[in-house]
């Protein structure tokens, strides 16, 4: 399996896993999925931290790399690929998500309940 970590999957991940549901703690730890960090997720964390909305490691980048993720850029057919998203979901950085997951055949790791609306395949963090 190929695995997108939304913002709350890798924090929870980062700092108690036992916050995760059994199912994505397994396949996180599977050594045989590919767990995937947008950069789109580094950006919305980056924010909400510097506006003082949630804590994360400061060292982040080094963070998810002793993890063995892999980090996804954004590439201008995901961003071009928002522009047929219908309008389910408002917030910018789940949309990217969706959009990277669709065209990346990838499976969004979250407890979002609006990105199941999308045609992706979700597994419930």
């Amino acid at each position: 399996m190929r695995l997108l970590v939304d913002a709350h999957t890798l924090l929870w991940w980062l700092d108690d896993p036992a916050l995760l549901s059994e199912a994505a703690r397994s396949a996180i730890r599977d050594a045989r999925n590919e767990v995937l960090v947008s950069a789109a997720t580094i950006w919305e964390i980056v924010i909400k931290q510097a506006l003082g909305k949630l804590k994360a490691p400061d060292d982040l980048e080094v963070a998810i790399s002793s993890c063995r993720f892999a980090t996804l850029p954004i590439t201008v057919p995901h961003a071009l690929a928002v522009r047929g998203l219908p309008a389910i979901h408002r917030d910018p950085f789940d949309r990217m998500l969706v959009a990277q997951a669709m065209a990346e055949h990838l499976q969004i790791v979250t407890r979002d309940t609006t990105l199941p609306k999308y045609p992706v395949r979700c597994l419930v963090a």
